[in-house]
């Protein structure tokens, strides 16, 4: 019993501390680059694509909940998907819940912080507990049926769903997103961040065209894309893939900066 205590007392003020400071950063990411934020890039993309509706908040935290009470109960580690997903997610279901005014809740670090607070204690406090009161012999049967549940949500499902998002948002939104997204699944292997970069791309040109910052960005997404590639050895399998021979300066270039060729 008290065991239990503390691993609650000790969740409670880990998720508390580690909450607050989800939710101040990535609320502070809108408002870069007046004020720095200390968010993801990933989290910022996700919090984005849900739009401002609290029921797409709430749901894409709840579909990274399984993966994360799976990990926690089959190997003991808490995952990135609940500080990059559900925590900050839920809070902003939450706040979005009573008013719908982004600025005033989504964008706002205060708010977000004690929000993701709150839900930080309550997510961590749940997997810990549950994860310490359940016997071994039943962790490695959780793990074997929340894992591949919880991997066909990232994979198909997700991509899917950010796929409609980039379309709905427009069509050089759709277009840019589309590419991309197709891009990211060949060389990453998951369409979402090529579909997310997409989305703030044909967003960005509909408000502000083609200024200096988005010819910087698209830029960067274009390295982003060949450094990836690169170092996942895409440019290798794309050549035997139409059965052209691969060049051995190509391979020695590889394995010079470490990248895996098979």
């Amino acid at each position: 019993m008290s065991t239990t205590l503390n691993v609650i007392f000790e969740s409670l003020v880990i998720g508390g501390f580690v909450g607050f400071g989800v939710g101040a950063g990535a609320a502070r990411m809108f408002h870069a680059p007046n004020v720095q934020g200390a968010g993801s890039f990933r989290t910022f993309g996700e919090l984005n694509a849900c739009e401002g509706d609290p029921v797409s908040h709430f749901s894409f935290g709840l579909g990274f909940l399984f993966n994360a009470w799976a990990s926690t109960v089959g190997a003991g580690a808490l995952t990135s998907d609940m500080m990059h997903r559900i925590m900050p997610n839920w809070a902003a279901a939450a706040l979005l819940f009573r008013n719908k005014n982004v600025k005033e809740t989504l964008h706002n670090p205060q708010k977000m912080a004690f929000a993701t607070a709150i839900v930080g204690m309550v997510v961590v406090t749940l997997l810990n507990s549950t994860a310490a009161a359940i016997p071994v012999s039943l962790q490695s049967v959780a793990t074997k049926v929340l894992g591949p549940a919880s991997a066909w949500f990232i994979n198909p499902v997700m991509p899917v769903i950010f796929w409609m998002a980039a379309i709905d948002a427009g069509k050089r939104s759709g277009s840019w997103g589309t590419v991309l997204g197709g891009l990211a699944h060949l060389i990453m292997g998951n369409a979402v961040p090529g579909i997310v970069l997409g989305i703030l791309i044909g967003k960005g040109v509909d408000e502000s065209g083609w200024n200096r910052t988005m010819k910087i960005f698209l830029a960067a997404v274009i390295i982003l894309f060949s450094l990836s590639g690169f170092f996942r050895a895409f440019d290798i399998a794309l050549l035997h893939s139409i059965n052209v021979a691969i060049p051995q300066w190509l391979i020695g270039v590889h394995r010079i900066f470490g990248s895996v060729v098979k």
